[in-house]
């Protein structure tokens, strides 16, 4: 296998096989763990649940039930039929103006109504991965580099840095008070990465933050954006998580900074990453979206994205579907309200064995503290305990480490990618394995992974479980081969 290795190298590209993608790391080689051992509620009861998906399939009934009320959105219907060929024939790569109307309006809808967004400045691209390189392609060149608060998305790594060869710099943030970011904090990278002779280009901002589930609010926006305009710099803000906000405080847009309180600000600093993977969830249908306040970058993403575009079958669909004003206004406070019951019932149930999350109030995720699991405060100590939670625990969470945080001992914990069934699952799973570590803690290791063994669940399952109509998803999803078939979680 490494003969095989080296002559592969030796024929491909530098950037084909280069390590610069990320995926040798703990986050995704939890996702292999499941892809090995996949949970199953009947055929594989024992094996691994997948806590590492951040996907929204709380609300696919209400996507299936519209689909169902308006067979002809789509053209692979006896209603939908009379616009195959007009669907199906070559694409402008600006999109069909249907779609990117009801983007906006649906942008619009998603920030509470407070901001209105221009359908010429919506740019396609393959999923918010093709979204983010893309804005970088536009902004940077390679060796320039881009400053991003840490813990930040693992895959960060993948989408800005992979191809485009552009830096990315932490900003440590940490729980002193619970991984804010401070323009101190901002004003230090930047300052550190001029003495060192890096070129930076910007600062980008996960807002809803993944993995931390908070929002920024309005003050720490204003004052991160006048940073950016100060120096000269550009603030890139991935808002994917907009609607996935569960509770207060409300989610501020970075548009909303701009059209309010910063409007002498210099516009052209300014571009957004949006998708429909996670307010809608949709992810397998690979809607990302630059929006830019910049003509000049409008202009250039458009001739990129001329090798991500959305196919015009997604693109009607989807024009159809969020132009319903009554159905868009329904799923976005239901989705709310199921994302909060989900997250209500996750933490007490953490709570209840003593775990503790940062407080947050959006996302599809906790941020989880087991600090008081660790052997010794220590980031080896991290990878130690999240082998036996992958292992012997089999739930795939992923260690603060992958998200480059600096304390060790935090992990993100995914829980809407499932049923309530799989949820209790994990909770069991977890009481059980916290309460042999506490009764355990002279044990030696390997005495309490036999403990956690011997206790293993079997649990009985509902007759709702049985049911084929139910969506097990990911259990009933097909299993996919690689970490990688998933782009963006």
């Amino acid at each position: 296998m490494g003969f095989e290795n080296e002559k592969n190298n030796s024929i491909l590209s530098k950037l084909a096989t280069n390590e610069e993608h990320g995926e040798n790391s703990p986050y995704f080689d939890g996702w292999k763990a499941y892809d090995n051992d996949p949970f199953h509620p009947l055929k594989n009861p024992n094996g691994v649940i997948q806590m590492g998906l951040a996907e929204n399939q709380l609300c696919f009934d209400l996507i299936k039930e519209w689909i169902k009320r308006n067979p002809n959105a789509s053209i692979c219907t006896t209603e939908g039929i009379k616009s195959f060929r007009a669907i199906a024939n070559f694409q402008d790569y600006h999109g069909l103006p249907e779609f990117r109307r009801a983007i906006a309006k649906f942008m619009e809808k998603t920030r509470g109504g407070r901001v209105t967004f221009d359908p010429e400045r919506v740019v396609m691209a393959g999923g918010a991965t093709g979204a983010n390189e893309t804005i970088i392609f536009c902004l940077a060149d390679a060796g320039d580099a881009f400053l991003v608060p840490s813990p930040y998305y693992p895959a960060f790594n993948r989408d800005l840095r992979w191809r485009t060869g552009v830096q990315l710099i932490p900003i440590p943030c940490d729980s002193s008070n619970n991984f804010q970011i401070t323009t101190k904090a901002v004003k230090e990278a930047y300052e550190n990465a001029q003495k060192s002779n890096i070129k930076v280009k910007g600062l980008i901002l996960t807002n809803p933050s993944n993995p931390l589930g908070t929002t920024l609010d309005r003050d720490t926006l204003k004052s991160l954006l006048t940073f950016t305009n100060q120096h000269n710099i550009h603030l890139v803000c991935d808002e994917i998580y907009a609607a996935t906000v569960f509770s207060t405080p409300q989610f501020v847009s970075i548009a909303e900074i701009l059209n309010d309180e910063m409007s002498h600000c210099n516009k052209d600093l300014v571009h957004i990453v949006y998708s429909l993977s996670k307010d809608m969830g949709l992810p397998g249908f690979r809607i990302g979206i630059v929006y830019s306040f910049n003509d000049a970058v409008v202009n250039c993403a458009r001739k990129m994205s001329s090798f991500g575009l959305v196919s015009t079958q997604t693109q009607h669909l989807l024009a159809e579907m969020l132009s319903d004003e009554k159905f868009v206004a329904n799923f976005l406070a239901e989705s709310s309200k199921r994302l909060a019951k989900r997250h209500k019932h996750f933490t007490n149930g953490l709570e209840e064995v003593g775990i503790k999350c940062l407080r947050s109030n959006a996302g599809l995720f906790c941020w989880m503290d087991l600090r008081p699991l660790l052997e010794e405060s220590t980031f080896d100590a991290e990878m130690s305990l999240w082998r036996v939670i992958i292992n012997d625990v089999k739930l795939n969470v992923s260690p603060g480490s992958s998200f480059d945080c600096q304390e060790p001992g935090f992990f993100r914990v995914c829980f809407a990618n499932m049923d309530d069934e799989t949820v209790d699952i994990a909770l069991a799973r977890i009481r059980r394995f916290v309460g042999v570590k506490k009764s355990g803690d002279e044990s030696t290791a390997m005495e309490k992974k036999q403990q956690w063994k011997k206790s293993n669940l079997r649990l009985s399952f509902s007759k709702r479980m049985f049911d084929e109509s139910v969506n097990l998803s990911p259990l009933s999803s097909p299993i996919p081969h690689s970490p990688l078939v998933r782009a963006r979680t």
